[in-house]
Parts: C-alpha cells; sequence; structure tokens
C-alpha cells in the first residue's frame, strides 16, 4: 500500500464558521488551527497545505477560564532599545478582541512558512455578523463546553 500525497489542484478549500460566545478562547483557537491546518481531512499531510477557511464570530464574547483575565499580558517589541510594550489580556479584550483570538490561533499554526500561509485564511470578527456569506460558510459545532 502507497502513502497518498495531495496534489495542489486535488485540495478543495470549504469555508467554516465557529462561534465563540461564552466558548473558552483556548478551545476556540484548537479547533480553529486543525481546520486551518487540514488535519480534519483524510488526506491531511503535514507537509501540504490542505487546509480550510475559518472563520469565527463573537470574540468579543469568548471566555478567558481562570484568572487569565487580570493576570495574562501580551508583550510586544518596537525594535527600539527598552520599548518593550505590554498589555493585560482585560484590557486587550475590551479594545480589541480579534486580535486576542488571532494570537491565540497564530501560536497554535506551525511557526513555519506552512502556518503564515494558514493564518491568512483565518477571518475573526468580533459581533456576530460577517462579510463572507458569498462563499457558503457551513457551521462547525465546537466540541465540550
Amino acid at each position: 500500500m502507497s502513502t497518498y500525497m495531495p496534489k495542489a489542484g486535488d485540495i478543495t478549500r470549504n469555508w467554516y464558521v465557529l462561534d465563540a460566545a461564552g466558548v473558552p478562547m483556548g478551545r476556540v483557537a484548537t479547533q480553529a488551527a486543525t481546520l486551518l491546518r487540514g488535519k480534519h481531512k483524510p488526506t491531511f499531510a503535514p507537509h501540504a497545505d490542505c487546509g480550510d477557511f475559518v472563520i469565527i464570530i463573537n470574540a468579543s464574547q469568548a471566555v478567558l477560564t481562570g484568572r487569565k483575565l487580570e493576570q495574562k499580558k501580551h508583550y510586544r517589541h518596537t525594535g527600539y532599545v527598552g520599548h518593550l510594550k505590554e498589555i493585560g489580556y482585560d484590557k486587550l479584550m475590551k479594545e480589541r478582541p480579534s486580535y486576542a483570538m488571532e494570537l491565540a490561533v497564530k501560536g497554535m499554526l506551525p511557526h513555519t512558512s506552512l502556518g503564515r500561509t494558514s493564518f491568512t485564511r483565518l477571518k475573526v470578527f468580533d459581533g456576530a455578523e460577517h462579510k463572507h456569506a458569498a462563499q457558503q460558510p457551513i457551521a462547525w459545532e465546537l466540541g465540550g463546553k
């Protein structure tokens, strides 16, 4: 029996919608990363870009469990000496919840060119409305509560 190797022309990309309302951010991010990589498909190959498009709605209503809202921080560096910026997740979730969700998903993708390409297929929206209705996305049920 030979190993199946997917070709670029054989890959079909579907659109999926994940609703993050009331669900822990990490659970939404892991499902999104799995769909973006294509690990849910029987034709998955780790070296091939065979993932799907993912739309995450209600990112502002995602839940951070434990004391992460008060304790967790996001750091970024401006490039200048001594200019390490930090922002708490309580402030980040109020001001830019879609960015917080993108950070969670990006951290779960491979840190290679394949992961960067997969990340471009992620669309995150703060509210329940999205602008990709023409693609006829399929609602994806999140496992667990």
